[in-house]
């Protein structure tokens, strides 16, 4: 039996054991636990452990090193910082987190509510399926998260407090590097270009210097301003959905940083959902899809303007006229963090299957090439996206722009 009072990485049947100890409330059916590994995620081990009694629990160990890259190291502390992040979110946003039953700061380890019962929301979005309630779920989510953590609605005592708690340096500068660097230069030699379109990369994105500029001055917001405690990688392989639910996990990118990182993560993977269903002519899929657009920006504005005039405590913060130049920030962030996902995801380090399991090549570069442009007009034009028409709006024109209409 394995001795869990030093850190190792744990196997299968360490998980079996490790699930034993740390959440006995489940009063496992021992002679018929299994157990597998689900992970296939670049940071971290993920262990499924289920018994023929019905029970199961999720066990999420940190490793010390990427599994892509063993020359990047990452602290092991991320396990905590995300267990007690997941512990806040949900009593922000209860019903859109899983639940968290034990983490462990030796294995550096948590064990979690199983949601097999829903399924990642990136492997839904390439089955073209639809999910009606999820704009209005995840913009719930974000509005109660983000605008219950910023300075406007908290104490400031408390917030600095979670401030200094929540921070994770080493994953601070992979956001660093991978999003606001390496997509416009390639100075580490990381980036994966599809072919056919190295020549508009290095036309559009490695040779701009206007471009260059304005990434420049968000990546240095990116890194100075503590709005809200954002989840940091909000993609839609950090969702599982199904037809009434839409549960948020994987939050150890989690930070203070600027709140429209979140929402503008969340546009652009529904971005990418659609290009893949506009080559596989999924009209209905793809109508679903713009609208996701319009109303995950819109619902998400609306949401959090409420917060604001039911929460808001800090009296200069109550001035008429702030709130309003406060959620404009809010919109421009957004628009201009739609753009670095869609780029970095396309020419970047981390390429995203929406996008890479394209098997036409033509069909490919066309898809590559609008979101790059969309991308291009989300950062460039930022303060001009008044609404979430206007998000629909960028990706439409891109599409006339690439086919040349």
């Amino acid at each position: 039996m394995a001795n869990f009072d030093t850190y190792f990485l744990m196997k299968e049947a360490d998980a079996i054991e490790y699930a034993k100890v740390k959440v006995p409330q489940k009063n496992w059916d021992a002679a018929t636990m299994t157990c597998r590994e689900i992970g296939d995620g670049n940071l971290n081990y993920v262990f499924k452990v289920k018994d023929e009694k019905g029970n199961s629990v999720i066990i999420k160990q940190a490793g010390s090193e990427l599994r892509i890259s063993k020359d990047m190291h990452l602290d092991t502390d991320r396990n905590r910082i995300e267990s007690e992040i997941l512990i806040l979110q949900g009593k922000l946003a209860p019903g859109y987190v899983p639940e968290i039953y034990d983490y462990d700061t030796v294995m550096c380890a948590c064990c979690m509510q199983d949601l097999s019962d829903h399924e990642l929301m990136r492997t839904a979005m390439l089955e073209h399926k639809i999910y009606p309630k999820f704009a209005e779920q995840i913009s719930t989510f974000m509005a109660q998260v983000l605008m219950g953590t910023t300075d406007v609605v908290m104490d400031h005592q408390k917030k600095k407090e979670l401030q200094r708690k929540f921070i994770s340096p080493g994953l601070c500068d992979i956001t660093e590097a991978l999003v606001y660097t390496e997509p416009y230069n390639d100075e580490l030699g990381r980036n994966h270009v599809f072919p056919p379109i190295a020549q508009f990369v290095k036309e559009k994105l490695y040779d701009d210097q206007a471009l260059h500029l304005e990434v420049a001055k968000l990546k240095m917001d990116f890194m100075t301003r503590a709005q809200s405690l954002i989840h940091g990688d909000l993609h839609t392989g950090s969702i599982f959905i199904n037809e009434e639910s839409t549960m948020v996990f994987d939050p150890e990118f989690c930070f203070y940083g600027p709140m429209g990182y979140d929402i503008g993560n969340v546009v652009a993977n529904i971005i990418f959902a659609w290009c893949n269903g506009d080559v596989a002519g999924a009209e209905e899929f793809c109508s679903w899809t713009q609208s996701v657009i319009v109303d995950v920006v819109n619902l998400t504005m609306d949401k959090m303007e409420k917060y604001y005039d039911e929460h808001v405590t800090d009296t200069m913060c109550k001035t008429p006229g702030y709130k309003e130049y406060y959620m404009s920030t809010i919109l421009a962030d957004t628009s201009a963090v739609a753009g670095l996902e869609l780029i970095r995801r396309i020419v970047g380090m981390a390429n995203v299957k929406d996008i890479t399991t394209i098997a036409d090549e033509t069909a490919r570069a066309r898809a590559e090439k609008i979101c790059i442009t969309a991308a291009i007009d989300f950062i460039m034009n930022r303060d001009e996206k008044k609404c979430g028409k206007c998000f629909l709006n960028t990706l439409q024109d891109a599409i006339r722009t690439v086919d040349g209409k």
